[in-house]
């Protein structure tokens, strides 16, 4: 199967990004009520802890143990941040600040983001295997 186009990665990943973006934008606007926008900031600001602490990964072969304490963190508050971006939603509609349906699509929003920030990454990563 052939790889496709890096050009046509980034048109299609950028139309998955503009469709989360329209959805979280619609439950806000088609309601009238702008808290669902919260998710769009946390989703933003999800990946960065894993990628600033993997940074700090430690790559010596000769080192003791399989973990490394800062990249273990930064994969715990990214985990913890995305966990937030689903429940902030549900906290919401619980509370009867925002409606169901406002709900369903920050949420199917807010994972199209999420997935399309994380995909970006994944098919751009350089490899660094010589």
């Amino acid at each position: 199967m052939p790889s496709a186009n890096p050009l046509s990665k980034i048109i299609i990943l950028a139309s998955v990004l503009a469709a989360g973006f329209l959805l979280i934008i619609l439950s806000c606007a088609l309601y009238n009520n702008w808290l669902p926008l919260l998710v769009v900031g946390v989703f933003l600001i999800a990946p960065l802890p894993n990628a600033l602490c993997e940074r700090y990964q430690n790559d010596d072969f000769m080192s003791e143990g399989n973990g490394n304490a800062v990249v273990d963190f930064g994969r715990y508050i990214t985990g913890f941040l995305v966990v937030t971006g689903l429940a902030l939603p549900f906290a919401l509609a619980h509370a009867r600040v925002i409606g169901i349906p406002a709900m369903v699509m920050s949420i199917f929003g807010g994972i199209l983001v999420y997935g399309t920030i994380i995909t970006f990454t994944l098919f751009f990563r350089e490899s660094e295997e010589f």
